[in-house]
């Protein structure tokens, strides 16, 4: 089994390519070295041209790719839509959109069984101050749907993990609840079964995976509601 993930060196990625390298080959693509014994590409997935070197190199002997997941995004700027610079939401956008892009256009030139990219309940759910999050989550899911008409030998799906203890948590954690009131469920969530760690993150997908694989390619689906 061949699986390729970005951002494997914490959070759900790591959890990730922790779980399949008992089950396969993993090349993990991260911007800092990742603990895990793995194959390492250590590039920021936005600086394209040394990206494509060594991703190439990488799977330059692979004939068939079993599972592509595209896990790093960044959270961007909590703020208004209207106090949101261009600038930032372009930002946020190159890393959570055209990145990934960028990474399907390498990697599909390969057979490709499956490809998965993190998504979020943001994507759907237009909330005040998840801005450039919100657009940049909501363009993934439709370059899933996209590739997914274009790709029928590979079944594309745009996956919500739920509220998952990562980094992107303790940055939320410092986002004042009085101005930014819909962040105050996801402070209460800290700590309980509402927002596992990506560990225990790992139990819930394990036996979700192969429902996740059944839906119709191009689909988005929130792991919570399955």
């Amino acid at each position: 089994m061949n699986v390729i993930i970005t951002g494997t060196s914490r959070g759900i990625g790591h959890a990730l390519a922790n779980y399949y390298k008992e089950l396969g080959n993993v090349i993990g693509i991260n911007r800092t070295k990742s603990d895990l014994n793995i194959e390492q590409i250590i590039c920021d997935i936005n600086d394209h041209s040394n990206l494509k070197k060594a991703l190439n190199d990488s799977i330059a002997k692979i004939e068939t790719i079993d599972l592509l997941i595209l896990n790093a995004g960044v959270l961007g700027k909590i703020q208004s839509i209207t106090d949101s610079k261009i600038e930032d939401l372009k930002s946020t956008m190159d890393t959570n959109l055209w990145s990934q892009k960028f990474l399907l256009d390498i990697v599909l030139k390969k057979k490709v069984k499956n490809v998965i990219a993190i998504s979020s309940g943001a994507a759907v759910k237009g909330t005040f101050g998840w801005s450039g999050y919100s657009l940049s989550k909501a363009a993934l899911n439709m370059l899933i749907q996209l590739y997914a008409d274009e790709y029928k030998e590979t079944k594309f799906i745009a996956l919500a993990p739920g509220l998952v203890h990562t980094q992107m948590q303790e940055e939320l954690a410092k986002v004042d609840t009085n101005k930014f009131t819909n962040i105050k469920r996801i402070h209460d969530a800290r700590g309980t079964e509402n927002m596992p760690t990506p560990e225990k993150f790992i139990g819930i997908y394990q036996k979700k995976i192969d429902t996740i694989l059944s839906y119709e390619s191009g689909s988005f689906i929130d792991i919570r509601k399955i």
